[in-house]
């Protein structure tokens, strides 16, 4: 960093703020100084950085599953805009399992994160306590926190997104409306709760034989989405419709529908959750509910940001966005 101040003619930190990006340089200095740096093929010690600065500038994200394209959004846009800031983002993975999450949490704060974003799979604020004793700031994402934790919350309401996913499918003529509901967790809950309160308030009988679980609905969620489809389709009384906790469950139940030789939206019309980017591939394009995932990402981005440059910890902070349906041929009669 010396030699490029030196060849440069400009401060070293001058140079620190080129190399990191910072708004308070010019623009002609800042591509100077980084085409100097490449030149020299110059690398930042992060560790000596981190040393300095008190900031490993990482964050931490844990999800349910990496291969889920929902998730996979997310990690982008909280990627690209940490990326903007200095920060670089290391991902895990739960595998749905409560207990490899909170191995997860451990293994990460020993590296001494700046922040931990975490779709959680956990239904209590146990596993947090840890976190909040570190001093690390963290932040739910797609999964509402527990109430008896401290962490901020980006994502949308679970229950809106379950009353419009099944008023669609009311007004697209639909009776018999099944659901494939998610795991017991915030979000799972809401869009059930959501779902009912769509059939009680257009007068349709709630059918418990209509509700059934998708195992795993984030790993699994295709095999499991299958399952649940070849259960409801044995009823005596066939669903006419059926609304997915999210969309790797809707493809599986589509995959089965089609393969029993039942004609979609025209016998079963069909909704999933997350508006993921399966659409071109599908024999019938899937309707679903979009979450804004790459916006998720973004938000839940700079609220950790936020978080770490704030001397004193800011109050919780809940950030939603609106849920929206997005119609394609699955659902539309």
């Amino acid at each position: 960093m010396k030699d490029i101040a030196a060849d440069l003619g400009v401060s070293l930190m001058t140079v620190s703020k080129g190399l990191r990006n910072e708004p308070d340089i010019g623009e002609a200095t800042r591509r100077r100084i980084q085409k100097r740096a490449k030149e020299l093929n110059y690398l930042p010690n992060v560790n000596a950085r981190s040393l300095v600065t008190g900031h490993s500038f990482l964050v931490g994200l844990i999800v349910p599953d990496l291969l889920h394209p929902f998730f996979a959004d997310v990690a982008r846009g909280l990627s690209m805009t940490l990326r903007r800031q200095g920060y670089f983002l290391i991902v895990t993975s739960s595998e749905e399992d409560p207990e490899l999450e909170g191995k997860e949490i451990d293994q990460l704060l020993g590296r001494r994160l700046d922040a931990l974003v975490i779709a959680s799979v956990c239904t209590n604020g146990k596993a947090y306590k840890r976190i909040e004793a570190s001093g690390t700031p963290y932040i739910f994402i797609d999964r509402r926190l527990p109430r008896d934790s401290g962490g901020g919350f980006v994502g949308c309401d679970d229950t809106q997104i379950g009353l419009l996913a099944t008023e669609h499918l009311i007004e697209m003529g639909c009776k018999r409306i099944a659901h494939i509901r998610g795991p017991k967790n915030s979000a799972g809950n809401g869009r059930l709760r959501g779902y009912k309160k769509a059939l009680a308030k257009h007068k349709i009988t709630i059918r418990e034989e209509y509700v059934v679980n998708g195992e795993m609905a984030d790993v699994d969620g295709r095999r499991s989405g299958a399952a649940a489809a070849a259960s409801l389709l044995n009823l005596k009384r066939r669903p006419d419709a059926i609304f997915c906790f999210n969309d790797p469950l809707a493809v599986g139940a589509l995959w089965m529908l089609l393969d029993k030789g039942l004609r979609i939206p025209e016998d079963v019309a069909l909704i999933g959750c997350g508006n993921i980017h399966y659409d071109p591939f599908l024999r019938v394009p899937l309707s679903s509910i979009d979450q804004h995932s790459y916006q998720q990402g973004e938000r839940a981005a700079l609220l950790a940001l936020d978080l770490i440059k704030s001397q004193d910890r800011e109050p919780v902070r809940q950030i939603l966005f609106e849920p929206t349906v997005v119609i394609r041929a699955s659902s539309r009669r």
